[in-house]
């Protein structure tokens, strides 16, 4: 094979293979009936999201952009993969990934859309645009129907162009080669046509994946606020867990690898840029992920408040390491972490956490105190400590795991998980909630609920309402990033529709 042919040939290949990935996003977007390009830009991330929120915002401009896209997908694979109009194609492909690209740039604080790895400015869509270039300013354009004299563009031989190599179309060999992607096309497209019908449409195709739930634009309103200590902070707060990866799954042994599998650095990342454009603009962690919330504020410029929990150095008497990591990370507000209140309230120790407590005060910080086991903070109370504000588990225990209440021992939680039963097991993290609501009702700083759906047992529309209609200001939820949306918006239903609630509004 010569230069000139094999030069031919590569080109092809290019273009074939870029023409098919085209044609296929369309297909799979027409076949799949209920598709819409609506949650793909209302998810846009970056600094032109606003120009993507807009036109999601606005049904008028999706009825228009759903069949655009699709006939763009489809009009531009089939002119490259059969090799007509290829210039134009070009141009009109390289448009269309471009605005794909800025859709979700992996530059500037932008980390979604990143499926095919990690990576900074060069993604698939811009070496697919690159590659587009260099297919409209090519001589060459390889095989395909252009040489047909229908489509043939050929310019006719002048002065200037004498000596360079001309096409020949005239042998029924070099026909039949320009013709080759025409059955080439039939074959592959029945193939797909075929997998579709047997798998169905490929949901991992471009702008087609969505994972359930509602979509940013279909946010009720603005998230309610509150206060803590200095802090202005939206009233659904996203729970650490998400980072952290503690899926409390009762005896379902597999569920934390798959927790800890599916919410992968790059999925927290995205998740928590979703939470703040849907108002949730707090979230409250673990001591072991500082480092992660860290990151993602210095990569994205986030401004998410970081309620950090930190527990004392016992082994050392070093009740204060934790806190100074914690306001030397650049952690917003410091609460002494529920089970170490509730371990040093069993053992008497009282002493560490009013120290605790001094020292996160001491540093200009608002300081809380949370608790599993109500028994905890009643103590706290009783030995005059009091904090700026109480975090504590706030769910009833009419859901079927919860184990009987004759049976439920004070600091059980984060205990001995038993096989019986009707014993703790992972499975009840408000052991009394009469006895919590009564603490609640009479306290005095603003009250945050966490665990209010028991760890996946209660509904949303259910667990939020209970916890506030008992007193709590605040709640602390876990939430996978197709959850967000859903649960701003029940937050925001139960609050304006909230009835029964006797406790005042603290914060």
């Amino acid at each position: 094979m010569n230069n000139q042919k094999l030069k031919k040939t590569i080109i092809t290949l290019l273009r074939v293979a870029i023409g098919w990935h085209f044609l296929y996003e369309g297909l799979v977007k027409l076949w799949a009936s209920n598709w819409s390009a609506a949650g793909y830009l209302a998810n846009a991330t970056g600094p032109f999201s606003g120009f993507y929120h807009w036109m999601a915002a606005s049904e008028g401009i999706i009825t228009i952009i759903d069949p655009v896209n699709i006939a763009a997908l489809l009009l531009i694979g089939v002119a490259l993969f059969l090799g007509i109009f290829i210039r134009t194609a070009s141009v009109a492909g390289f448009a269309l990934l471009t605005l794909y690209y800025f859709a979700y740039p992996p530059f500037g604080g932008s980390l979604a859309g990143m499926a095919d790895g990690s990576y900074y400015i060069v993604n698939k869509n811009f070496i697919e645009a690159a590659a587009l270039l260099i297919l409209l300013f090519a001589k060459e354009r390889g095989f395909g129907l252009y040489a047909l004299k229908y489509f043939s563009t050929a310019p006719k031989t002048t002065e200037a162009t004498k000596g360079e190599p001309q096409e020949n179309f005239s042998s029924r060999r070099e026909a039949l080669k320009n013709l080759a992607t025409l059955p080439a096309l039939g074959i592959i497209g029945w193939g797909a046509f075929r997998e579709s019908k047997e798998f169905g449409v490929d949901t991992l195709s471009g702008a087609t994946i969505q994972v359930g739930g509602a979509g940013i634009n279909e946010l009720k309103g603005d998230l309610p606020k509150g206060k803590i200590g200095k802090h202005i902070i939206s009233r659904l707060v996203l729970g650490g867990n998400l980072i952290g990866g503690w899926a409390h799954s009762r005896d379902l042994i597999y569920v934390p690898s798959l927790f800890r599998a599916y919410n992968t650095e790059k999925k927290i990342f995205e998740t928590l840029m979703l939470a703040e454009k849907a108002g949730i603009d707090t979230i409250n962690i673990g001591f072991p992920t500082i480092e992660t919330m860290s990151k993602y504020r210095k990569i994205t410029g986030s401004k998410i408040k970081v309620i950090t929990q930190v527990h004392p150095d016992m082994e050392n008497n070093d009740y204060f390491v934790n806190i100074d990591k914690a306001i030397d990370s650049g952690m917003d507000i410091i609460q002494v972490q529920g089970n170490w209140c509730d371990w040093l309230v069993r053992d008497k120790k009282f002493e560490v956490i009013e120290k605790m407590m001094d020292r996160i005060r001491s540093q200009g910080y608002t300081a809380g105190l949370a608790s599993h086991t109500v028994d905890a903070l009643i103590a706290c109370e009783e030995k005059g400590i009091i904090p700026d504000y109480y975090m504590k588990t706030m769910h009833h225990d009419k859901y079927w795991s919860a184990h009987p209440r004759e049976n439920r021992v004070p600091f059980e939680v984060d205990g001995k998980k038993h096989l019986d039963h009707n014993r703790f097991h992972d499975n009840c993290f408000c052991l009394f909630p009469d006895r919590t609501t009564e603490f609640v009702e009479r306290a005095k700083v603003p009250v945050m609920g966490f665990k209010v759906l028991a760890a996946g047992s209660i509904p949303p529309e259910n667990g939020f309402e209970w916890a506030f209609q008992n007193g709590a200001d605040f709640i602390c939820v876990g939430m996978f990033d197709f959850q967000i949306v859903n649960d701003v918006n029940i937050t925001i239903d139960v609050l304006n529709n909230l009835q029964g609630r006797k406790r005042k509004w603290f914060g």
